[in-house]
């Protein structure tokens, strides 16, 4: 320092005494502390303003370029060192999924998270198709876009899907290397994305499918993320196929184990059919029956088996099942049609079996068919009392000076009881020709034989008779005291139109007391019935059953009995019980009424009273006799009654005088 000068007068500074150190020295801190890169500037900026030789500030400037380059190849180091370490922790968390929803969710959220972009999404191939879906999404709002179907080769992810690389764009809309789309292009709009990057699913050498990063906003993505995702997508590819291969072997294990139990639950199937073909074979060789079969059946089948009468069972099932000639189902209960030709003999009903394996359907097919041999040998076997029964039935007819004595015996044979009221009926099947013989069917007179085994087989089983007649049937029934003939008819004439398979006519007579005591009144009985029956195919009711009472007064000409009070009763029992309970005069104003042609008017002046009460009283009796009293045929009948009734009355005053 020069002696001239004074010492506290400034001067030059001194010089830095780092300018004596490497240049790269104040650079070696700045990296180990990791600091900004804008911190890298300091050193030459105090280097220059202290003076320091040109020397020393292009050294700095070398050392400053040098500490840069390092700092960024170890911030890329550390870049790609978490990168890594993301994907091991990626591949360690898709290795530990087996669900494949799992996966794809873990996948695209995991794809968001390393990327740091808004939303992320993954498309999956659909071969069958032929089209590619949108399969899982994370950061998504847009419903649309959740739901896009785009064909192959369609927007980015197209582009993707066929080249099988990667691509991306930092604006969608203005980007021309791919083919837009209407469909697409909302999607995208609804969702707001601009930049896109899109990485292939590979599997081999064949794409199922493009992981997506977007944002909604202008975007680059460097190299190193589009690497990093694809490395992604590899390991996602991979999971994806595992998932895939455990999805299958799991459905494979479950089919397996349905095959197994299919071939336990089959094998206990012949196990049972193998018992009940046993036990039915067993049954036909120690002559068992009907019921017998039943019992067999349902303790195999582990259910209830019913055999029913062919008018007890379901009648639409039944047909179903004649006509398949299998076991069919009704409801919960299964039907099989016990049949021999085009007859049907009745049904066995399995019931509470809504789901019937194949080989138990067969099984009770089986019995079904066992049951009708058992009824066709029954049959056979009964046909000599079935004769015989007809032989009876044609002697009450035909023969009126037979011992009662012998009668009853012959009828205890067959267990039936003569002594008890009874109802004869004809029957006859709707168009069948009339025989001029009596006697058991002709060998070629199908029709007429299967009418004669029907009501031969219905009678049986009700402890009645039954014969050939007239080209018909004749049974004489027991009835009940309370029984209705015209009751009887017309589920005889059911019955055996079920059997049949073709309408049945059938007219009834009045009963008849004691068949024993007075075989005379079986051929009156006889004769009225089948009056009845021939009336009622005449007024078109062919395939019906009815009584002389059904026939209002056509019935007086149609019965043997004549039973004209029952006529009148049956016809204006209502309004004469209401005039002796309350003391009206409903029967004259009534007979008043049809004298006067049915005028009011007339019947007011005739009676004396005013139309008003000509009109409440008709109002009356139309309560007490139907709506329908005043047609035609009512008011025939009405008429026929009320002139019956009046002759009646005068004969008793007569007698009583």
């Amino acid at each position: 320092m020069p002696h001239d000068q004074p010492a506290s007068a400034p001067g030059p500074a001194p010089a830095d005494a780092s300018d004596h150190d490497p240049a790269e020295a104040p650079f070696l801190g700045l990296l180990a502390t990791g600091a900004a890169a804008e911190e890298y500037e300091r050193p030459v900026l105090r280097a220059r303003a202290g003076g320091a030789a040109a020397a020393r500030l292009a050294a700095l400037e070398r050392a400053k370029l040098l500490a840069l380059r390092v700092r960024t190849e170890l911030e890329d180091r550390r870049r790609r060192e978490a990168e890594l370490s993301a994907l091991y922790a990626t591949a360690h968390d898709l290795a530990g999924l087996r669900d494949l929803d799992a996966v794809l969710r873990a996948i695209v959220r995991r794809a968001r998270s390393l990327l740091g972009t808004e939303v992320a999404y993954l498309t999956l191939n659909d071969p069958a198709a032929g089209d590619t879906y949108m399969r899982v999404t994370d950061g998504s709002v847009s419903a649309r876009f959740q739901q896009l179907r785009l064909a192959m080769g369609e927007g980015l992810g197209g582009l993707v899907a066929q080249t099988a690389r990667p691509y991306v764009t930092d604006s969608y809309f203005h980007d021309e290397r791919f083919r837009h789309t209407r469909t697409i292009d909302s999607g995208v709009r609804d969702e707001g994305l601009v930049a896109i990057l899109g990485v292939p699913l590979l599997l081999g050498s064949g794409v199922i499918g493009v992981l997506f990063a977007a944002d909604r906003r202008e975007r680059v993505f460097e190299p190193g993320q589009v690497a990093l995702l694809a490395a992604h997508a590899a390991h996602a590819a991979v999971a994806i196929d595992t998932a895939n291969l455990l999805a299958e072997t799991r459905k494979t294990l479950t089919e397996l184990e349905a095959a197994n139990e299919i071939i336990r639950d089959r094998s206990s199937v012949i196990e049972r059919a193998s018992d009940v073909h046993d036990r039915l074979t067993e049954l036909v060789l120690r002559g068992g029956g009907v019921q017998d079969v039943a019992d067999a059946v349902a303790e195999v089948l582990d259910g209830d088996v019913e055999f029913t009468e062919p008018g007890r069972a379901p009648a639409a099932a039944l047909d179903r099942s004649r006509a398949d000639g299998h076991a069919v189902r009704d409801g919960a209960d299964w039907v099989a049609a016990v049949r021999a030709g085009g007859e049907v003999l009745g049904a066995l009903v399995l019931r509470g079996h809504p789901a019937l394996d194949p080989v138990d359907q067969r099984t009770l097919e089986r019995a079904a068919m066992v049951t009708s041999l058992l009824l066709l040998a029954r049959r056979t076997a009964g046909e000599a009392e079935q004769r015989v029964r007809g032989e009876l039935l044609d002697d009450l007819l035909d023969a009126a000076a037979r011992d009662p004595r012998l009668l009853r015996e012959r009828a205890a044979r067959v267990g039936a009881d003569l002594d008890a009221p009874h109802v004869v009926l004809a029957a006859r099947m709707s168009g069948a020709p009339i025989s001029d013989g009596d006697g058991p069917p002709r060998p070629d007179g199908t029709d007429r034989r299967r009418l004669w085994s029907a009501a031969s087989h219905l009678a049986a089983t009700r402890h009645g008779l039954a014969a050939v007649r007239d080209g018909g049937a004749v049974l004489l029934l027991p009835l009940d005291p309370d029984g209705d003939p015209a009751d009887t008819a017309r589920e005889i004439a059911a019955r055996l139109g079920t059997a049949l398979h073709v309408p049945v006519t059938v007219g009834a007579s009045a009963p008849v007391p004691a068949p024993a005591a007075r075989p005379a009144a079986v051929a009156d009985a006889y004769a009225e019935a089948r009056r009845c029956r021939e009336a009622l195919c005449a007024l078109g009711r062919a395939g019906q059953g009815a009584a002389a009472a059904d026939f209002g007064f056509l019935g007086l000409l149609l019965a043997d009995t004549r039973d004209v009070d029952g006529f009148v009763h049956r016809t204006l029992g209502a309004v004469a019980d209401y005039d002796a309970r309350r003391g009206t005069e409903l029967l004259r104003t009534l007979g008043a009424y049809f004298a006067c042609g049915m005028s009011p008017a007339r019947t007011k002046d005739e009676l004396h009273v005013h139309v008003n009460t000509v009109a409440q009283r008709l109002e009356r009796v139309g309560r007490l006799l139907g709506p329908d009293w005043q047609t035609p045929a009512r008011a025939l009948e009405i008429q026929l009654a009320l002139r019956l009734h009046q002759l009646s009355a005068a004969v008793t005053r007569e007698t009583e005088e």
